[in-house]
C-alpha cells in the first residue's frame, strides 16, 4: 500500500518476482484485503507461497511519520515490520512514505549492533559501472560517526551486491584537498582513514559520473539533494534527446541506426533498473521502492531484497562496524 499506483501495480510486480525466484518460501502482501484480494484475482495469481495480512489503515504521504504511526496503529507499514520483528519474514519491500519506513524500521527492528542510525543507499550509474550514493535522504543531520558508519555500510553494499572487490570511498565535498568541506567532513575524514577502507578522501561532484569512486559518503540532507538532482537530470537528457533526434526526418533515421543503443542508455539512466534503495543499518532486512515505481521497479527490487539476504549483508556490516570500533573507539565516544 502507499504507492502512487495503487496495489495491482505492486502484485504485478510480484508475479514477475515469483516467477523470477524460486528461493522465495513466503511472500507476504499486507494492507487492505478489499483491494488486495481483487487484484490477486484480477492477476491470476495464485501462488501457494503468498500470504495476505489485512491491515485496516495506511500511511500515506501526507502523515507526518512519528505523528501518523502513533495515530494509525494497525497501518500497513507497522503490521510488516512486526514480521519480521516476530521472525515470520525475514524482509519487508515498501512504496509508500519514507519517514514512515525508516520510523516504523528503526522502532520496530532497530539498528545493527554498533550502529547508530539507518542510511539509505541508491545505486547510481557511471559511463562504465555503477556507485552507491549514502547517505541517500535518511538522516538530513548526521555526526562524523554516522558518516563513518555510512562508509562502511556502503563498503559492503558495493563489494556484496555490486561485485566490487575492493571498492573506492570518498567523502564528498566541494574540493579534494583536507583544508575543505565543513568541520563535519573533515571529522569523518579522520574516522575513515585508519578503520581499513580503500579510502579515497574528499571527493568532489565531478568525480561521481567518471567511474572515479565506488561509494560517495555524505549526509541526508546533501545526499537528497544529490539524488534528486540526479534523477531530474537523467529524465532532462533523455528528453533533450528524444527532441533534437526527431527535429527532423535525417535526424529521425539516424535516430532509428542507433536505436538500440538508445535503448541501452535509458536502461541504464532509469531507476527502475535497479528497483529499490536499501536502508542500510537495520535489524533486517528494508528496501524503499519510489512511490511512482511500476512492476518492473517492484520485480527488480524484490531481486535485490533476496540477494541481500542470500549474501548477508547485515552480518557482515555488524562485522566491519565492530572492527572500525576497536580502531577508532568511536563505540566509547557514543
Amino acid at each position: 500500500m502507499g504507492g502512487d499506483h495503487g496495489c495491482r501495480v505492486v502484485i504485478d510486480g510480484i508475479k514477475e518476482a515469483l516467477a523470477a525466484e524460486p528461493d522465495i518460501r513466503e511472500l507476504h502482501l499486507v494492507g487492505d484485503e478489499s483491494e488486495i484480494k481483487p487484484a490477486l484475482a484480477e492477476l491470476a495469481l495464485r501462488d501457494p507461497r503468498i500470504r495476505v495480512h489485512h491491515a485496516s489503515e495506511v500511511l500515506t504521504m501526507e502523515d507526518k511519520p512519528v505523528v501518523g504511526l502513533r495515530r494509525k496503529k494497525d497501518c500497513s507499514i507497522l503490521r510488516a515490520m512486526d514480521l519480521v520483528k516476530d521472525g515470520r519474514a525475514e524482509a519487508v519491500l515498501s512504496s509508500g512514505n519514507t519517514g514512515g519506513i525508516l520510523a516504523a524500521s528503526t522502532i520496530r527492528l532497530r539498528t545493527l549492533e554498533g550502529v547508530e542510525r539507518p542510511a539509505i543507499g541508491a545505486i547510481m550509474p557511471a559511463r562504465k559501472g555503477n556507485w552507491v550514493l549514502i547517505d541517500a535522504g535518511a538522516n538530513p543531520e548526521s555526526t562524523a560517526v554516522h558518516l563513518m558508519h555510512n562508509a562502511i555500510m556502503g563498503s559492503v553494499y558495493a563489494r556484496e551486491m555490486l561485485g566490487i572487490a575492493q571498492p573506492r570511498v570518498g567523502v564528498l565535498s566541494n574540493g579534494s584537498e583536507e583544508i575543505k568541506g565543513t568541520e563535519l567532513t573533515r571529522e569523518a575524514l579522520k574516522l575513515c582513514r585508519p578503520i581499513g577502507l580503500n579510502f579515497l578522501g574528499f571527493v568532489e561532484g565531478h568525480h561521481l559520473f567518471g567511474d572515479e569512486v565506488d561509494v560517495v559518503v555524505t549526509d541526508g540532507f546533501v545526499g537528497n539533494i544529490v539524488l534528486k538532482s540526479c534523477e531530474a537530470l537523467g529524465l532532462a537528457v533523455i528528453s533533450l534527446l528524444k527532441d533534437e533526434l526527431t527535429a527532423n526526418p535525417l535526424r529521425r533515421l539516424g535516430a532509428l541506426f542507433s536505436a538500440e543503443g538508445l535503448r541501452s542508455m535509458k536502461r541504464r539512466m532509469d531507476p527502475q533498473t535497479y528497483g529499490g534503495a536499501p536502508m542500510l543499518g537495520l535489524n533486517g532486512v528494508v528496501f524503499k521502492v519510489h512511490g511512482s515505481a511500476r512492476a518492473r521497479a517492484v520485480r527488480n527490487a524484490i531481486g535485490q531484497v533476496v540477494q541481500a539476504l542470500r549474501l548477508r549483508v547485515n552480518e557482515s556490516i555488524v562485522r566491519e562496524i565492530a572492527a572500525a570500533q576497536k580502531l577508532t573507539g568511536t563505540a566509547q565516544a557514543a
